[in-house]
């Protein structure tokens, strides 16, 4: 059993990084186990990807009972009844949430890179120097120049649709053709880039293809992605990275298998395997192998991590530094500002561009700024309602909503959050859940600093709006819950220092030196720049130091 359970590599998660893990791994000659909680999704076969709104029960709402079974899940804007079936059932699935806080959890082979919304930007020194700089946590063990080159590799892959803006703080990438604004996002940018010398008006960086590569389509605009693509137009693991790690012949993909823990050799001193709970028929085993990757998203790798407890690690795997659960962080939201324009009658809009305008952070970035530190970017788009839809009943009524309505801008943000030691997750032993295993507890909160840059991300948008000379504008701006941007990252942060941290710089655990973290646990900073793409480049790199490490004999 020993033998045929063991491989090079094991992948635990089959997300985003976790498929870019086996792709990297597989290409390179490694035989590779991937562990997945959920069930299977084989592209392009998603169940309803092609339905049309009158062939779901509720016509797209949630029932009462969606609501009841996914009680977490269901807080996020992107659980819906056509694509609930992607996501974890939290009555099954529980944690305790000491401070609240929005655990949003796909369940499927291929994970959150179904339910992204796809946004691909590159963080910059901007980044990766603000900790340093600001005297807050721990130094990023990295900089721009060093992820650069991997930047260009993921993107080249993947397919990332923008233009090259030159904006420092936001550096250009390797594109595929941009969406493109329509008339009114074009008056609005004008208008910004005009009233404001630091704020530039782009359109969105999207890994949604406008040009087809082997296997895969261009975007329809059809505004289904998170159905899942039978086209294969935007980046997913099943569309892209698991078709190519497949063609090696390398990859082996476990459905069912919630990872329980890494087992680690006191004698040899470094990871040996994981053990597994299969979902389906409650029997435990044991998985061996040379590499372990930890991709399992950033709360359920600080899981696995703390539950993976030894005489030599008592605390958890690696976690010498007493830092792994800690520094949790997501990005705070909640704006919701619009704006009505007058005029552009004779203007509208073909399809559903799946990208938005985006005005990069200008706070904090040559200057200063008195109230807070780091900074926010906006993003937003401009449309036409329909009719007033209050012309009688029937026909009338019917016919008044086939005309256009008036044009309006809306805005959004995204900003930062800072590490906080205290912003962690725990275990708790006093509970366990349907598999015997202690509870997660998670304790974090927005605190000061966030809350002073949500105030002022308000303001702005405001005071934005009107130098634009848009009406009737409206600012709706409570703060999100963390966990409800779904950018959770922290909890094994990369540093310079073993004793203020769990990973290297090249994401390696400092005490283990077999095992590898390159999904968000790994952040030492949040930026407000999406980070998708950043554990993409930093999964490639990783994997490229690790199979060399590897064939120098020293893992």
């Amino acid at each position: 059993m020993k033998g045929t359970n063991t491989y090079d590599a094991i992948i635990v998660g089959s997300g985003i990084t976790g498929g870019w893990a086996a792709k990297e791994l597989c290409e390179k000659g490694l035989k590779v186990l991937l562990l997945e909680r959920g069930g299977n999704v084989e592209h392009p076969n998603y169940p309803t990807a092609t339905k049309d709104p009158w062939e779901f029960p509720h016509r797209l709402h949630l029932s009462g009972e969606d609501k009841k079974v996914h009680y977490v899940q269901s807080r996020h804007w992107s659980f819906r009844e056509d694509n609930k079936h992607f996501y974890i059932n939290d009555q099954e699935n529980p944690y305790d949430e000491t401070k609240r806080f929005d655990w949003i959890r796909g369940n499927v082979v291929g994970g959150r890179s179904l339910l992204w919304s796809r946004a691909c930007y590159r963080w910059s020194d901007l980044d990766f120097e603000a900790n340093l700089k600001d005297g807050i946590a721990t130094d990023w063990p990295i900089r721009y120049k060093d992820i650069a080159p991997w930047y260009d590799y993921v993107e080249s892959f993947i397919g990332v649709s923008g233009n090259a803006d030159g904006i420092p703080q936001l550096p250009d990438g390797i594109f595929q053709p941009p969406f493109e604004m329509n008339a009114v996002e074009k008056f609005f940018k004008g208008k910004i880039e005009k009233a404001y010398s630091d704020r530039k008006v782009i359109i969105g960086r999207t890994a949604n293809l406008t040009k087809p590569v082997p296997g895969r389509g261009h975007c329809m605009a059809r505004d289904l992605c998170h159905r899942g693509c039978p086209f294969g137009a935007y980046f997913s693991t099943n569309a892209s990275t698991f078709p190519a790690a497949y063609a090696t012949g390398n990859l082996t993909v476990r459905p069912h298998s919630l990872v329980n823990k890494v087992i680690y050799n006191e004698q040899k001193q470094r990871a040996t395997g994981v053990e597994i709970i299969d979902t389906e028929t409650n029997e435990s085993m044991v998985y061996n192998a040379r590499l372990i990757f930890l991709n399992a998203a950033t709360i359920a790798t600080a899981f696995i991590l703390l539950n993976s407890v030894s005489s030599r690690f008592p605390n958890g795997l690696g976690n010498g530094s007493d830092q792994v659960g800690r520094n949790l962080m997501d990005h705070h939201k909640g704006l919701s500002a619009s704006a009505s324009v007058g005029g552009f009658e004779n203007s509208y809009y073909y399809g559903r561009r799946p990208t938005n305008i985006y005005i990069p952070r200008f706070k904090n970035v040559d200057k200063r700024e008195p109230g807070f530190l780091r900074g926010y970017h906006y993003g937003g788009a401009a449309f036409r309602g329909r009719g007033n839809g209050y012309d009688g009943i029937g026909a009338p009524l019917k016919e008044s909503l086939t005309e256009p309505g008036g044009w309006n801008v809306d805005l959004y943000a995204f900003g930062e959050c800072l590490p906080y030691a205290d912003n962690r997750v725990t275990l708790n032993h006093d509970k366990t859940d349907k598999w015997g295993r202690p509870l997660l507890s998670i304790n974090c909160e927005f605190k000061e600093n966030e809350k002073a840059m949500h105030e002022d991300l308000g303001t702005t948008a405001a005071e934005m709006l009107e130098r634009a000379g848009l009406k009737d504008i409206s600012i709706s701006n409570e703060i999100s819950y963390p966990g409800n941007a779904n950018h959770e990252m922290g909890t094994a942060r990369m540093g310079l220092d073993p004793k203020t941290s769990v990973l290297n710089s090249f994401n390696q655990m400092h005490e283990v030196k077999n095992v590898f973290i390159t999904d968000g646990s790994c952040m030492a900073s949040s930026s407000c720049v999406n980070p998708s793409l950043t554990y993409m480049a930093l999964t490639a790199r990783t994997c490229d130091y690790a199979v060399n490490e590897m064939r120098k004999l020293n893992i």
